[in-house]
């Protein structure tokens, strides 16, 4: 599960004993491999933290000096991917003059990753669990998707700025641009697991139109 399996870790409480104990780096990845290995082949609900202890060759002592439960784990495995997606977007998103390119690339990095197998199984647990747990629903999207909208959201509005762009409602155009972005190719997945793999011609296509479609809407030479 990697990729956007990237809700929020709890903190740990000041003096708590396994900030001091669990601090190895290289141990807490171990772990957190193991717990990957553990939710993917079994599922996460099917997985126990028995299950981690093999998969990451690690005692049970050892897994709860860095985690007491399986929900920590699953919150810790998302927490590793989403600071550095959510930089390597930041990065893309830097150049208000040629909102054109900026876009493209931007939408076919989201694309390969929405649309990963790690992502969509990442999402289908969240689904899974969210009526029992609703915070992890909650996590999952105000600490994610929610962000990403909101670097693009910044990044609009800076192009309108710069008048490269036209926009009377950026919070709405950023969730319209996601959207084209992955039309037509991420449904079928995220419901149908043997739907099959689309190909790099394929997302380019997609996105291609979606910034087609976007610059129409909301270019300042538009008629």
């Amino acid at each position: 599960m990697t990729a956007i399996l990237d809700l929020v870790q709890t903190p740990s409480a000041p003096g708590d004993r396994r900030a001091a104990a669990g601090e190895d780096p290289t141990k807490r990845r171990q772990i957190l491999e193991g717990a990957r290995r553990a939710f993917v082949g079994l599922g996460f609900d099917a997985a126990s933290m028995n299950d981690v202890v093999r998969e990451a060759g690690v005692s049970k002592s050892t897994l709860y000096v860095y985690f007491r439960s399986k929900e920590e784990l699953f919150r810790a495995l998302i927490e590793c991917e989403r600071e550095a997606y959510l930089a390597e977007v930041e990065a893309l998103l830097t150049d208000p003059g040629d909102p054109a390119e900026t876009l493209l690339r931007y939408g076919q990095r989201l694309a390969r990753l929405v649309m990963s197998p790690e992502a969509m199984h990442a999402k289908r647990t969240v689904i899974a669990v969210a009526a029992r747990m609703p915070e992890v629903g909650r996590e999952f999207y105000r600490h994610g998707p929610q962000r990403g909208l909101a670097l693009l959201s910044a990044y609009l509005e800076k192009a309108c700025a710069a008048g490269t762009l036209e926009i009377p409602d950026v919070a709405l155009a950023a969730a319209q641009f996601v959207e084209l972005a992955t039309a037509g190719i991420l449904r079928r997945r995220f419901f149908d697991d043997e739907a099959p793999a689309i190909s790099e011609a394929d997302v380019a296509h997609v996105v291609a139109s979606a910034v087609r479609l976007f610059m129409a809407g909301y270019s300042p030479q538009r008629t």
